[in-house]
């Protein structure tokens, strides 16, 4: 996939070659100028013409007619050395990949040496060119009638930087695709259709992950969530004809298992609302529901890939939520795995009832640490839009972590408040320890608060992207669909993760 050279040759042939360009008075000085030569200095004529630009993200495209061995010249606008930012490199080279793609070009070359500046390093451009260019190449092929012609896709990608050891450069390319694929994979999970994707078929893939990277792996049947109490999964799925599952993912980093991570990911593949039924608009698109879990696997294939020095636990409680004759019911009152008594105010708010018996059962499995993601609540859409993740939390040391995390993987993440009288509202109920849904008012925050119940004092960070996990429209970084959204964060969170005091 990757081939890593040390000194540009402008005698190879290439069907494009890459290169960054900064929007300054003098383009073509410096580690440049040797292109600009081969063209007798008409490059500079070119940016000087407004045929090039430099502009942050701007793509032109340059014909090279056989003066050098690459058909063709792609310029990446970066923006002003002193504006440079990872993020800002991550999405110009996505835009730049994706013209890449439409060309159906086969493979093509980078210039690392010219995505380099003080702020920024040839390892952490290396990075960006993996990450980017799986993220921003990434489809989902769907269920259309497939042309005859055969599809073409880039295959091989060499790299050009003469900064930095080509081992290390190596190494920092393998790590920037383990997090785009990881992304990737979340992405085709929360793309594929609910029929297509059952509890049952989840735990499949859990399984064949778990196999591939060694993880310890733990399929819970119904039978067994009946011995074990987890009358709050059970309950959503009572009434469906898909068997639920519960699904563990184990990863030992560390020689004792201790200071362990517990990922938490809803894993409802699709939610009608139950009795409390969604209306005929917002049904469409509920496939999506498992988005958290999505978000875990991902996380997990890059842990799997990377394997970092720590010791993570994934839990994932799946079903569908339907509606029949057995279907859980406004007023019922269920018990959960914890022991707590929970009324049923609201049969569309069955994910937070699914994460209590999961959050209770990673505690078992001895997480020490706990961060859940669930498509919780269109009431974090409505506070926050579409590009924002909400957040609670009971520890903000660990909230901290997470945050970090998402400022490094462009993944916006805003912290909602969690105050007393928010979990008295919660525990409002005069039947039960709890009620599942307390109002509309705080919507968001009642929908967290409540799997903050399950956490009890351990250290906890809920995550909502019922806004984020799917987009309306495309991207530099990808396409209309699923974002694969958390896959990232969870996993840089997990490799960076510092014990708490």
């Amino acid at each position: 996939m990757f081939t890593v050279q040390s000194e540009l040759n402008l005698a190879a042939e290439h069907e494009c070659l890459i290169i960054g360009l900064f929007d300054q008075p003098q383009k073509f000085e410096g580690k440049l100028a040797r292109i600009d030569e081969a063209f007798d200095g008409a490059l500079t004529e070119l940016v000087k013409n407004g045929d090039i630009s430099a502009k942050p993200k701007a793509i032109s495209k340059i014909h090279t007619f056989q003066k050098v061995g690459s058909k063709r010249f792609i310029f990446v606008g970066l923006g002003k050395e002193k504006e440079y930012t990872f993020d800002l490199l991550r999405e110009a080279l996505g835009a730049a990949f994706k013209q890449v793609q439409a060309a159906k070009m086969t493979e093509a070359a980078v210039y690392l040496d010219s995505l380099t500046a003080d702020s920024l390093d040839s390892i952490d451009a290396a990075h960006a060119v993996t990450e980017s260019f799986a993220l921003a190449t990434y489809q989902f092929e769907g269920y259309k009638e497939k042309s005859n012609e055969p599809e073409k896709k880039i295959e091989h990608l060499f790299v050009y930087g003469s900064e930095t050891d080509a081992e290390e450069i190596k190494a920092s390319l393998t790590v920037g695709y383990a997090y785009g694929m990881g992304t990737n994979s979340a992405r085709t999970l929360v793309n594929l259709p609910g029929n297509m994707l059952t509890a049952t078929d989840m735990a499949e893939y859990a399984k064949e992950l778990g196999a591939r990277y060694e993880f310890e792996t733990e399929i819970l049947e119904k039978e067994d969530m009946i011995k074990l109490g987890m009358g709050a999964l059970l309950a959503v799925n009572q009434g469906s004809v898909e068997p639920p599952k519960m699904i563990v993912l184990k990863y030992q980093g560390k020689d004792e298992w201790e200071d362990v991570i517990g990922l938490v990911g809803k894993g409802i593949t699709f939610d009608t609302g139950g009795y409390s039924i969604k209306p005929k608009d917002g049904i469409v698109g509920m496939k999506s529901d498992m988005g958290g879990a999505a978000a875990v696997l991902g996380a997990m294939e890059i842990i799997g890939e990377l394997k970092p020095e720590q010791n993570v636990v994934a839990v994932i409680p799946s079903t569908d939520n339907m509606i029949s004759g057995a279907a859980l019911k406004p007023d019922d009152v269920i018990t959960s795995m914890s022991g707590k008594t929970i009324e049923v105010l609201n049969t569309d708010a069955e994910g937070r009832l699914a994460l209590a018996d999961a959050v209770t059962y990673a505690k078992h499995h001895g997480a020490n640490y706990l961060v859940d993601v669930a498509t919780l609540t269109g009431g974090v859409i409505v506070a926050l839009g579409t590009n924002t993740t909400g957040a609670l939390t009971n520890n903000e040391a660990l909230f901290e972590q997470i945050l970090e995390a998402s400022h490094e993987a462009d993944e916006p993440v805003w912290q909602l408040p969690l105050f007393e009288k928010d979990k008295k509202r919660v525990r409002s109920s005069k039947i039960a320890d709890l009620n599942n849904s307390p109002g509309r008012e705080g919507h968001a925050i009642m929908g967290g608060a409540f799997v903050g119940e399950f956490a009890e004092n351990t250290p906890w960070v809920h995550l909502d992207i019922a806004g984020t996990a799917t987009t309306i429209q495309a991207y530099d970084l990808g396409p209309s669909g699923a974002t694969g959204v958390m896959a990232r964060t969870l996993a840089l969170f997990v490799e960076r993760f510092e014990t708490l005091k």
